[in-house]
């Protein structure tokens, strides 16, 4: 398991779906976030709690993260 420590993923909230934000929300998530979901080989579970950060993972990597619930649910079908 690693934990990455990149602050923000840039969305926060509603900030980074207005138009004059998407730049700066998108190169928020571009410092750590992004490139380390990308160099992540795809089996790689990417797990975060926020919503907003779920959407903008989606959107700057294409990949899916889970929410610690639906982990927690796979493990408990295995």
């Amino acid at each position: 398991m690693t934990l990455l420590d990149s602050g923000c993923c840039g969305l926060a909230g509603s900030f980074g779906f207005h138009p004059e934000h998407i730049v700066i929300a998108d190169s928020a998530g571009e410092q750590a976030l992004f490139p380390a979901i990308r160099q992540a080989s795809e089996d790689t579970i990417v797990l975060t709690n926020g919503f907003s950060c779920r959407e903008q993972i989606r959107h700057g990597t294409r990949r899916e993260a889970m929410h610690l619930t639906e982990l927690l649910a796979l493990a408990c079908q295995g």
